[in-house]
């Protein structure tokens, strides 16, 4: 699969991208190597192989090195919303921005 200028251009604007022509054309051979090898991975068969959640899934239960989920730091609530222009019910107002 070889991708075109527009096809490019296509991908740049998904994600939000502004692209000089030179840009486009250094990134062309890069992103053509980049789909090349997902094309590689896709022509492998893979049929009756379970996918894995986790990479230390294949090794069975092995019991990981978690630490507690415990508050470490004292609640701070009041001197942290000392400064807030303004507050309802412990909770910070912000202006709306979203209609």
């Amino acid at each position: 699969m070889s991708l075109s200028a527009a096809d490019i251009d296509r991908l740049a604007h998904l994600a939000r991208l502004g692209l000089a022509s030179d840009e486009r054309e250094r990134l062309r051979p890069q992103l053509n190597d980049f789909f090349g090898i997902v094309e590689k991975m896709r022509a492998v068969d893979t049929t009756g192989i379970t996918p894995l959640a986790h990479p230390l899934d294949i090794m069975g239960d092995v019991a990981l090195r978690l630490r507690d989920d415990v508050a470490s730091e004292p609640n701070q609530r009041e001197a942290n919303q000392r400064n807030a222009p303004a507050l309802e019910n412990g909770l910070f107002l912000v202006p709306r921005v979203i209609e």
